[in-house]
């Protein structure tokens, strides 16, 4: 990885971290996206996904797609740094009912704060953006893309804000849990209408009048519980 890795910095990245990152981007190159996955993607998203590799998460209980990883050079011409990308349409719509709350704002404040909690949890989110980096570099690497142009961009807003919850519950899709402790809690927050290892995928969605998602005052001390119990 040392054309791809030279010149970032990965001081929150363990030995085993880079295994992680390195096998997993193996294991998906093993299981490329098929025709028939593809189609499943277009569908969800109403338009066809460029550049995508493979399902990079799948509902436990039918199997359909929830996120898709999607290669860091789009046609060969296109710098693309969401590599982890949301298409189930349950999941887009629980997560965007808790935007909706406006606590990406308000965790965004409180990842600057400066206290032994937010540190903490600071700490972690940076570890979750270079695991982000180093995956998608082993992923340009195995692809023989050039990723020059999104060298140190991430997702979501990592490593400083929040900036999308659907980006950072992708990430904690397809990496799963104990890396991304914002797309943990987002996760958690979302169960009562999206969870992987419970399949909705057919259901008619629920009627709500307004989101019913956990209020920002609570999500700072539920992030921090999150890292906690890592």
């Amino acid at each position: 990885m040392r054309q791809q890795t030279e010149g970032q910095g990965f001081d929150y990245l363990s030995e085993e971290d880079r295994t992680r990152c390195a096998a997993l981007v193996d294991g998906l190159l093993e299981r490329r996206a098929t025709p028939e996955e593809i189609d499943v993607v277009t569908r969800q998203l109403g338009r066809y996904p460029r550049g995508i590799v493979a399902v990079g998460a799948r509902c436990s209980g039918c199997g359909s797609p929830l996120a898709v990883v999607t290669r860091p050079l789009i046609d060969g011409v296109v710098p693309f740094p969401t590599t982890c990308y949301l298409t189930s349409p349950k999941a887009v719509k629980a997560v965007s009912h808790l935007e909706a709350t406006g606590v990406m704002a308000y965790l965004s404040q409180w990842l600057a704060e400066k206290n032994d909690e937010a540190l903490l949890v600071r700490t972690a989110y940076l570890r979750a953006h270079e695991m982000y980096l180093y995956f998608r570099s082993c992923l340009a690497e195995r692809l023989d893309d050039s990723q020059e142009h999104i060298t140190n961009v991430s997702a979501g807003g990592m490593p400083t804000r929040v900036k999308c919850l659907h980006a950072l519950v992708a990430q904690s899709l397809v990496f799963g849990p104990g890396v991304n402790p914002v797309g943990d809690w987002a996760l958690r927050s979302c169960m009562d209408e999206f969870s992987q290892v419970t399949c909705r995928c057919k259901l008619a969605s629920p009627q709500r009048n307004e989101p019913s998602m956990p209020k920002p005052i609570g999500a700072a001390g539920a992030v921090f519980q999150e890292v906690r119990h890592e």
